[in-house]
């Protein structure tokens, strides 16, 4: 198996409820860390939405490891941000058997 290549500074970001004043919530995105990444794009596809066109790319990001638990291990939910774009986590996994490394299965989503 052959090491991955780090070459992208992410800066993983998790959701949060805040009060909005008006006894509601909004969410918000909070900094956990940065991540230095391996990012491979899948094949894209393209939906029609109701009122806009909604493109996902599928990506495949590879981290190094945090131990199960910590704030810095990436989870399903969370999103990496590279500068404007943004990647959302659906699943993590081991990339090698011995656990250095996370694959995190993202989708970049970008409307037009």
């Amino acid at each position: 198996m052959k090491l991955p290549h780090l070459t992208r500074k992410l800066i993983l970001e998790a959701p949060d409820r805040v009060p909005d004043g008006a006894g509601g919530f909004t969410q918000v995105w909070v900094t956990l860390g940065e991540h230095w990444a391996e990012v491979s794009a899948g094949t894209g596809r393209e939906g029609a939405g109701e009122f806009l066109t909604l493109s996902a790319v599928p990506y495949r990001i590879v981290v190094r490891a945090a131990p199960v638990g910590a704030d810095a291990r990436p989870r399903p939910e969370q999103r990496f941000r590279d500068g404007t774009r943004l990647f959302v986590i659906n699943a993590v996994t081991e990339h090698d058997p011995r656990g250095h490394y996370l694959v995190c299965f993202a989708r970049e989503e970008a409307t037009a």
